[in-house]
């Protein structure tokens, strides 16, 4: 019978030989993999791929703004974003109108549909947060958003992207973690137990 800490064999794969002096990076890149693929699953039922539920919580919390704006906030490709963007439009999620700034400019808003849409996108992300910590202590849970943002400034130095602005947002992170899991761990853990468990589904912008 195999123990509780006992890996599961279905989610290991040997390190290849030639990833040996990146155990961690080698980690890192499967668990963002599928950590990506529970998340389009989850997102499935609210009609969205991953990636687009940036877009939309960025422009829920910000509320109009410049495409320019949109695209330095989510961090992704511009032609990604334009892609998005065309589809939530013709879903009906987002819409676009001038900007009473400068006529020439155009604004991107979520539109009041999306209002259902917004607590599709929390459920599932709220679900996939569960589902990706389960098993893990309030101390753990901590401590991992703790190392991630170090890891995560590493990175960002490495690649000259905004350091400062990054520790900021990750310091947030981990206050929010932190409150969270103190107040409510049981409803935390059991509703991780019903999630989902994460199948392969294919990325699309």
């Amino acid at each position: 019978m195999m123990s509780e800490t006992a890996a599961d064999p279905a989610c290991t794969v040997p390190l290849p030989g030639s990833a040996l002096g990146g155990p961690v990076s080698h980690a890192v890149s499967r668990v963002a993999r599928l950590h990506r693929m529970a998340a389009g699953k989850l997102l499935k039922g609210a009609g969205l791929y991953p990636g687009q539920e940036f877009v939309m919580m960025h422009l829920w919390d910000a509320g109009p703004v410049r495409q320019s704006e949109l695209i330095k906030a989510v961090e992704l490709d511009p032609s990604t974003v334009t892609k998005m963007l065309q589809r939530l439009e013709q879903a009906g999620h987002v819409r676009r109108c001038p900007d009473p700034a400068d006529r020439r400019a155009v604004l991107i808003e979520a539109t009041a549909d999306s209002c259902a849409l917004h607590s599709a996108v929390e459920e599932a992300w709220t679900n996939l947060e569960e589902h990706t910590l389960h098993g893990l202590s309030t101390d753990e849970r901590t401590e991992l958003v703790r190392l991630l943002a170090k890891v995560e400034k590493n990175l960002c130095v490495q690649a000259g992207d905004c350091p400062d602005r990054t520790e900021r947002g990750a310091e947030a992170s981990a206050d929010r973690s932190e409150g969270t899991a103190a107040e409510s761990p049981a409803r935390t853990e059991g509703a991780a137990e019903q999630s989902p468990v994460a199948q392969p589904a294919p990325a699309a912008q």
